[in-house]
């Protein structure tokens, strides 16, 4: 009996963490796109400037080459796919940190 309650308690503490984890990884990816600029046009579950990353992720699920095709058009900006507004290059964001932040809002549960 007392190990069944150990082995439940080992298996609730690592649910826990898990999910204290992945919020941890949530926020330091949310300051991440703050100190890129990203949070400037972007909300995660609201229009700014640019879509939000809700409806980023909505648009490109399941598409296999997204996280590439993003990536790229976060480098090097664009516009049309969202409207008439431009998407400013972020030639200073590093490229590891626009695949990480890509890959988070593909990602992301909203």
């Amino acid at each position: 009996m007392k190990a069944t309650w150990l082995g439940m308690a080992a298996a609730a503490a690592l649910l826990v963490s898990g999910h204290a984890s992945a919020a941890a990884d949530d926020a330091a990816m949310q300051a991440l796109a703050t100190k890129s600029a990203c949070m400037s046009c972007h909300g995660l579950d609201h229009k700014i400037v640019g879509p939000a990353y809700k409806d980023v992720a909505a648009k490109y699920k399941g598409d296999k080459g997204a996280e590439a095709k993003l990536a790229a058009k976060v480098k090097a900006g664009g516009k049309g796919v969202w409207g008439e507004i431009p998407m400013p290059p972020n030639a200073a964001v590093k490229d590891e940190d626009i695949k990480s932040l890509v890959h988070w809002v593909l990602t992301r549960k909203y």
